[in-house]
């Protein structure tokens, strides 16, 4: 009778433990979507993919940075360039642009897919991201200059830093 009781416990510790979790699920869910919605978000770029190469773990913080009037970029590049930059201190895809089209789309299986096309940039010529519901995206970067390069990573609320 004892060890029933114990079982009996366990058991319902168990399943209170999954509604928890799926309770947690729902609310990431509704906040990443509502990031989407007012279009406040920063994309955290934690992998690189180059077209050709190795995929690189990346260690310091790169972003997307998006708001309804203005994207920042500042993320690393690895692969071919077709025209180098005049200064060599600008490798990496980095851009400020107050003048792009965004669009956004439901995707098949949930998530969201987002084209951001900056028309008052040289270089970037659009940026792909697929958001999934829980929040992990990834991004690709296609360029008139460079390779093009994909990012695994994840969004998070755009909060102004103080």
């Amino acid at each position: 009778m004892k060890t029933y009781k114990i079982r009996l416990w366990i058991m319902l510790l168990i399943m209170l433990s999954c509604f928890s979790v799926q309770a947690q699920k729902k609310d990431k869910q509704v906040a990443v979507k509502n990031m989407i919605d007012k279009r406040n978000y920063n994309f955290i770029a934690q992998t690189a993919i180059p077209t050709s190469g190795r995929t690189w773990n990346l260690t310091t913080e790169y972003t997307l940075t998006v708001t309804k009037d203005s994207i920042m970029c500042y993320l690393p590049y690895f692969g071919r360039a077709y025209v180098a930059p005049m200064d060599p201190t600008k490798g990496g895809i980095e851009f400020k642009s107050k003048k792009f089209d965004y669009k956004s789309v439901k995707g098949r299986k949930g998530g969201w897919d987002i084209t951001i096309t900056p028309n008052d940039t040289e270089d970037v010529r659009q940026l792909q991201l697929s958001i999934s519901d829980d929040g992990y995206a990834s991004l690709n970067v296609n360029s008139n200059n460079r390779q093009a390069i994909s990012f695994n990573g994840y969004i998070e609320e755009n909060t102004p830093k103080k």
